[in-house]
């Protein structure tokens, strides 16, 4: 496949992907190999979706502990709460669309977005659209592209935002590499989809837990991780909002080192994903949980 075909695979040769690559493979390689993992799978998995979801709600702004996270059981009365339930729901609905995303990527991104909003105003009249509020988003602009002159609410990221037209052009981009396939590894298309979501923010709410949701899907997906044991959500989290931004400012800078330095950092939360579902493993092991 040539690189005109194929430019995510333009992407493994940038300095410093390959080493990247190799490292998260080999620790996904570790974890996997662990003796627990032989017949406690499904706890390790379930736990690694808490965290993910914890951790990718706390660089959305609601960082809870993970014991506040795991206890609660309303999600719908304040911001921060609203954020968790969200970032919860996405994590379970992941594993659901797996067999939908290579072939319809953009309905998946749809249903990710209804999933996160949980709930909708109806009557949404002017269709200018509303970030999510107590009554929750209008309907009109829940799982789909946002229109012309719509806003959006990602307090995370303050970079411009990209016009409708520039986003739907660039998501048709993203969803023919994504139908089309591509011979790169895992973690680089993983971290070109979520960097690409994240730099439009198409939709006018919960772009960042989407975002991350994707990039959840294609780590699964590839066969990387296939039971959803390393969650890069709690390595984005841990390496610090401030650490995130500067390096998802480099994959919307285009360059090389830019564009390498992101991979990099998200094969980083891969590692540190793999290093929580390690600790516990240790600990249901040793009888602590």
């Amino acid at each position: 496949m040539s690189s005109a075909s194929d430019p995510l695979a333009v992407l493994t040769s940038l300095p410093g992907v390959p080493d990247a690559v190799d490292s998260v493979r080999k620790a996904v390689d570790r974890v996997y190999g662990h003796r627990v993992m032989r017949r406690r799978a499904g706890e390790v998995t379930s736990e690694a979706a808490l965290r993910a979801a914890r951790g990718s709600a706390a660089l959305s702004g609601a960082d809870w502990a993970l014991e506040e996270v795991r206890r609660r059981s309303d999600f719908g009365s304040e911001e921060q709460a609203r954020t968790v339930g969200a970032a919860l729901r996405l994590t379970a609905e992941a594993g659901q669309l797996l067999s939908i995303w290579r072939q319809s990527p953009m309905r998946v991104l749809a249903r990710l977005h209804l999933v996160a909003v949980g709930q909708v105003r109806t009557g949404g009249g002017s269709g200018s659209g509303s970030a999510p509020g107590a009554d929750g988003p209008a309907v009109d602009t829940v799982g789909r592209p946002r229109l012309a002159g719509e806003p959006v609410d990602e307090p995370l990221v303050e970079l411009p935002l990209p016009d409708a037209r520039e986003v739907a052009g660039r998501l048709e981009g993203l969803s023919g590499l994504i139908i089309g396939g591509s011979a790169a590894p895992a973690l680089v298309t993983a971290a070109v989809v979520h960097g690409e979501l994240l730099a439009l923010r198409p939709f006018a709410s919960y772009n960042g837990l989407v975002a991350r949701a994707a990039e959840r899907i294609v780590l699964i997906n590839s066969g990387l991780d296939p039971k959803a044991i390393c969650p890069a959500e709690v390595g984005h989290a841990e390496q610090g909002r401030a650490g995130y931004l500067a390096a998802f400012e480099g994959y919307v800078s285009g360059t090389p080192e830019g564009m390498a330095a992101w991979i990099a950092h998200c094969g980083r939360a891969v590692e540190l994903g793999v290093r929580e579902s390690t600790a516990v493993c240790e600990a249901l092991q040793r009888g602590a949980a």
